[in-house]
């Protein structure tokens, strides 16, 4: 197991006298945000950060870094880990199957020959003008190319945790920095298995997902820049809704896989950038338990977080693509 460097910073000249939000690290397993209830502290968030590759099973389950979403009712991660169906689907995830580094490609969704590690997490809780938040940050991943010397990406992501609006359990901020420092850099793939993505529990009741798109008519499989999108699953008799809100000044062109009945959904982002040059991609997710609000509330919530008046023409609900029957 490779070393990595964990803190827990406080920014004690803001720290309100009792925090809404908790930082709590696991050395080397993660790091988790709480919310403080009435009673005791409810994790909402679990960034994994473990690394292992003394074995093949060992490397599967910590070859990437990802976001765990918790319920803190049940304290179940209402998101999926290593294993099960896509074993490389892992909650709030970012990867391209096509990364092309000076004319090479690496398959860095999948984790083909290399991965992305954590050498350093750091988190803190503050009280600015969004409120009581708590961040988890993660300076320095590195994602490796054939060899584990050869460095591809070095990528900077902040997840901060900010009070949640009216219904929801959770809003996390998840901004990702990604340096080209291997060489020129094509970020490409599909929207199955490129971009960002949320991935619930393999427990997801499949013939229940729903998804709500800002647009009359809408086509995922066609249709691009959408704004936002929201699902709703359900998993052991408990019904979730996210919406995934996505910053303006991401790469535009961006197709949405959103659609299938297993709940991974998520934006593709493809781009290129020079050598020492940084890709920044980000990403507002807000969690409720039970339905989705209106679509005339999400656009609200998109416009706060993308600082826009835009207007909400239509939109489209959708329950999910169910596979074929099989003959």
């Amino acid at each position: 197991m490779l070393p990595i460097t964990i803190a827990l910073l406080t920014l004690a000249s803001q720290q309100p006298p009792t925090p809404t939000f908790h930082a709590h690290i696991q050395d080397r397993e993660y790091v988790e945000v709480r919310y403080q209830g009435k009673e005791k502290q409810n994790a909402v968030g679990r960034f994994m950060t473990a690394y292992d590759i003394s074995d093949p099973k060992k490397r599967e389950e910590t070859y990437k870094p990802y976001l765990h979403i918790i319920d803190p009712e049940t304290g179940q991660a209402i998101t999926k880990g290593a294993g099960g169906e896509f074993t490389h689907h892992r909650g709030i995830f970012i990867g391209w199957n096509k990364l092309t580094v000076n004319g090479k490609t690496y398959d860095r969704w999948h984790m083909t020959g290399g991965e992305q590690v954590v050498k350093e997490a750091t988190a803190n809780h503050s009280l600015s003008s969004l409120g009581q938040s708590a961040y988890i940050l993660a300076p320095k991943i590195v994602w490796t190319g054939t060899t584990r010397d050869e460095i591809l990406i070095e990528e900077s992501r902040t997840m901060h945790f900010i009070p949640a609006p009216t219904g929801a359990f959770v809003q996390v901020d998840f901004t990702s920095a990604l340096k080209a420092v291997g060489g020129d850099t094509v970020f490409d793939g599909d929207p199955e298995h490129a971009g960002l993505h949320f991935r619930p529990t393999d427990a997801t009741d499949r013939a229940n997902t729903v998804y709500l798109y800002p647009k009359a008519d809408a086509n995922a499989h066609k249709d691009r820049d959408y704004p936002w999108v929201g699902m709703t699953y359900t998993a052991e008799g408990n019904k979730y809704s996210i919406v995934m809100l996505s910053h303006p000044e991401n790469p535009t062109g961006t197709a949405w896989s959103a659609y299938r009945n297993y709940g991974r959904f998520g934006a593709f982002y493809k781009t290129t950038i020079k050598k020492e040059e940084t890709l920044k991609i980000q990403a507002r997710f807000v969690v409720y338990k039970g339905e989705l609000p209106s679509p005339e509330t999400i656009q609200m919530l998109w416009n706060s977080y993308a600082k826009k008046r835009e207007t909400l023409v239509a939109s489209t609900r959708k329950a999910a693509e169910q596979p074929a029957p099989k003959k």
